[in-house]
């Protein structure tokens, strides 16, 4: 339940991050009309009513390519002074 309701809270927070961004543009089109409700011996019956209609546009991310030179450090290993020694011993032995 909990892991529902993070997902939820998740969801809002990114639908409103993307209406500031501009990312996302909601508008409504057409207004929302509650049906007429009547109530007979027979029971309950509804006519009419209207859902409300949105128009959403979105945002696009373009994403290319560039040639562009990047400077790379160089990598240099200086082992400790006494194993250098210790190799240069080995070496001559």
């Amino acid at each position: 339940m909990r892991a529902i309701l993070l997902i939820l809270i998740l969801a809002v927070v990114a639908i409103i991050v993307a209406v500031a961004t501009g990312l996302l543009d909601i508008s409504q089109t057409r207004q929302a009309r509650a049906p007429q409700i009547s109530t007979t011996g027979n029971g309950v019956t509804a006519k009419g009513g209207q859902t409300p209609a949105f128009d959403v546009e979105t945002g696009s991310v373009s994403v290319g390519t560039k040639q562009q030179s990047v400077a790379v450090p160089a990598l240099k290993v200086n082992p400790p002074a006494n194993q250098a020694a210790n190799e240069v011993e080995q070496n001559a032995s």
